[in-house]
């Protein structure tokens, strides 16, 4: 489904993944503006940065980490971060993955995919806002669930949330019927002259 932003949804485990996926345009810092994720109706300020691990030979990372950070919704915006660190490894087709946590965590896993995104530099027009969706299949610990990533702080424009929400819903079966449960994932106002903590 195309629309006014350039916003192209996949179905899970899309062979025909489009447009194709760079993966420089997903390494970096992505924020955590709208999920389905339980865990992230009590949290605020969610991050999740990935970085590639070096290999021994050239092409894309096969593994990369998987870094998220957050404070409780409760938190001044001054208390540190939580962190939970992994290692996200491509499986298959290059939008899909298995992240496996590190240290304590090595024995949880999951399995994660993008349905779509736009890098930076995706021919979008100056100032288009990147953006990414990804899906985490079911596990032991946490249900099946969509998040939807900004490359800034400031989120996503509204009508280009609304667009990826309703690919969202085009898509049908469980990503539609989880896209009805996205709610926005707060983030602690920034220090400015004007602002009030």
């Amino acid at each position: 489904m195309a629309s006014k932003h350039g916003v192209v949804i996949n179905r899970p485990n899309s062979v025909n993944y489009s447009p194709t996926l760079n993966m420089d345009d997903l390494m970096g810092t992505w924020y955590v503006t709208h999920s389905t994720l339980p865990l992230w109706k009590n949290m605020k300020d969610v991050t999740i940065s990935y970085s590639p691990i070096s290999r021994d030979t050239p092409g894309p990372p096969l593994q990369f980490d998987d870094v998220v950070e957050y404070r409780r919704a409760t938190q001044p915006r001054t208390s540190a971060l939580s962190r939970v660190a992994g290692v996200d490894t491509v499986l298959g087709a290059a939008t899909c993955f298995k992240w496996r946590g590190r240290g304590l965590l090595f024995i949880a896993s999951s399995r994660w995919q993008l349905l779509g995104h736009r890098g930076a530099d995706a021919g979008a027009g100056a100032g288009a806002a990147a953006w990414a969706v990804t899906f985490f299949e079911r596990t032991l610990f946490t249900p099946a669930g969509l998040d939807i990533y900004a490359r800034t702080p400031a989120g996503l424009p509204a009508d280009l949330v609304d667009e990826i929400v309703g690919g969202l819903r085009a898509v049908g079966g469980d990503v539609a019927r989880l896209a009805e449960g996205l709610f926005e994932v707060p983030r602690s106002p920034e220090d400015s002259p004007s602002s009030t903590l």
